[in-house]
């Protein structure tokens, strides 16, 4: 860390609470624009972070700036976009209203378009896309749990910004190619509607090849609108996009040899669209699997799964009961 920044987090839900909650650990000044039930629920607890693979860290409730009103922009170096994509825009308007012109604003949120959303509403300013390829969990009383593995990827820039937030076990890396980065977790992130479909934690579900197969159909239906539209994506595993399929495809046994080394999954992981639909919150399906649609309508491709995909997502965010707990043939239909 070459100096200690003001960081604001635009949306301190569970990825934002975990960063934030890091950065503000090593020093950094750290402000959180949160929900007042998350605001109550740091101040009663502080924040603690945990991780599968060991780490566990209190960061008292002084040691963090938390409010719901925007004005906590004012003074900030860096603003850490972490809302949802259907939020961004009026997120962008609010920045725009009450963070200083010269302040970096990185978005780290799924999806592809927000990073171009945030450039169009803030006109001038220095906007860096990223991409968060890990999940945390949202466990109660101020507990966030990061329960998958990986680096923050943040678009390379001159004035380091990755490097200046890069941290022990938080660590994030610039990448020149951002947004072949994002197009690669976005392939991923195809799963997040599966999984909450299945109801199921993330190791269980990948476990099946039954499974694993539907979620290998899907993106090779997203593979053939991105090769079309000549998108290439970038894998953030040591697997190519490419082959992700012909891996998801194999046995159980075989699988697990070949992709144990670069998998690594809490127990307790499930995607953020199932604690959406747990929460009864509208998802990010049209962020994912709404682009791929967009996409391949524009190719005149067909892209049923995917359409069905995002049928079964958008009734369960109707019927407000939380994931329906489907088996992979009830989703093929």
């Amino acid at each position: 860390m070459t100096s200690r920044k003001s960081i604001v987090v635009a949306g301190a839900g569970s990825i934002g609470c975990f960063v934030g909650g890091m950065l503000a650990s090593v020093g950094h000044k750290v402000a959180l624009l949160a929900r007042p039930r998350i605001i109550s629920e740091i101040s009663k607890n502080g924040l603690r972070l945990t991780s599968f693979e060991g780490l566990d860290r209190h960061v008292t409730a002084d040691r963090l700036l938390m409010s719901d009103a925007s004005s906590i922009f004012s003074g900030a170096d860096i603003v850490l976009v972490t809302v949802k994509s259907a939020d961004t825009a009026a997120m962008a308007q609010e920045i725009a209203r009450h963070a200083p012109a010269d302040a970096t604003v990185v978005s780290l949120q799924n999806g592809v378009s927000n990073a171009a959303i945030l450039r169009d509403a803030l006109d001038g300013r220095r906007v860096l896309s990223g991409m968060v390829p890990f999940n945390v969990i949202s466990l109660g009383e101020g507990r966030f749990h990061r329960a998958t593995s990986g680096d923050i990827a943040i678009e390379q820039d001159a004035a380091g910004t990755a490097e200046q937030l890069s941290i022990p076990e938080l660590m994030m890396r610039p990448t020149a190619n951002m947004l072949g980065v994002q197009w690669g977790k976005l392939l991923l992130n195809l799963n997040n509607a599966l999984n909450a479909l299945s109801g199921l934690p993330l190791r269980e579900q990948l476990s099946q090849r039954q499974w694993r197969c539907l979620l290998a159909d899907q993106m090779g239906e997203a593979l053939v609108a991105m090769r079309a539209d000549g998108i290439v994506p970038v894998s953030s595993t040591p697997i190519p996009a490419s082959l992700a399929p012909y891996l998801l495809r194999l046995p159980d046994a075989l699988f697990r040899l070949l992709a144990g080394r670069t998998i690594k999954i809490d127990p307790q992981a499930r995607s953020s669209m199932w604690e959406d639909l747990q929460r009864h919150r509208l998802t990010e399906i049209d962020y994912l699997q709404g682009v791929i649609i967009g996409i391949a309508a524009k190719h005149g491709l067909q892209v049923p799964l995917t359409r069905r995909i995002v049928d079964l997502i958008k009734n369960a965010e109707r019927r407000g009961e939380g994931s329906p707990g489907l088996t992979p043939a009830q989703i093929r239909g």
